[in-house]
């Protein structure tokens, strides 16, 4: 926990930026029937019934410190989709920087085993070496940056019926670009110091 917290209290340095990333996923359903338009004197009418069409994962990246957030829609989460979006991440969004400070959870695909699995030997080892990665703890994916972009996310945009990937993707496409434009960097200022004391339970207790 105090790993994270250290790196999230960082000063900006364009050298090493200070990446956050999750993932979720959104479940894709069709409305069965089409929606009816208001009218006057009566309310637009939706169907209850939906047609399932599937899951899609976003994976979705932030740099607090400029207020910046980007979101990747795939069709699945697997391990050679992250390597994906780390060789992105590496060579598309930061091609000038000496290293990439990235914050995530422990997810069993996260890891830069992972990308020996997409790449060859070199291209993987080229790709861990720009990466300092901070892994959040067990129940302490509230120290993730991304998880609160996430949250967002959710509340103001998939929290409605959503019938294909191409549909997702714009209207996320949306999102981030609204966000982007009116949100500025992220002011992190819960600090190790006020972890030693608002969690002092988390800490073992020293007999003397």
């Amino acid at each position: 926990m105090e790993d994270v917290l250290d790196v999230d209290t960082r000063p900006y340095d364009p050298r090493r930026p200070l990446i956050c990333m999750d993932e979720t996923n959104k479940q894709l359903l069709r409305d069965a029937r089409l929606p009816r338009p208001p009218r006057p004197g009566q309310p637009a009418r939706v169907d209850y019934e939906y047609e399932r069409e599937g899951v899609a994962n976003l994976f979705l990246f932030c740099e607090p410190l400029a207020g910046q957030r980007w979101v990747d829609v795939t069709e699945h989460r697997t391990k050679v989709d992250w390597a994906h979006q780390i060789k992105d991440l590496v060579e598309g969004r930061y091609p000038a920087a000496e290293g990439i400070v990235l914050v995530m959870d422990q997810l069993n695909t996260h890891t830069p085993a992972a990308l020996y699995e997409a790449f060859s030997p070199a291209e993987a080892k080229r790709l861990a070496h720009k990466l300092e990665i901070h892994y959040t703890p067990k129940h302490g994916s509230w120290l993730n940056i991304a998880e609160i972009e996430l949250s967002v996310l959710s509340r103001q945009c998939l929290d409605r019926r959503v019938p294909d990937v191409a549909t997702l993707a714009a209207e996320v496409d949306a999102w981030q670009e609204r966000r982007n434009a009116a949100g500025g960097p992220v002011d992190w200022r819960f600090t190790t110091a006020d972890a030693r004391i608002k969690l002092k339970r988390l800490y073992p207790s020293l007999q003397e």
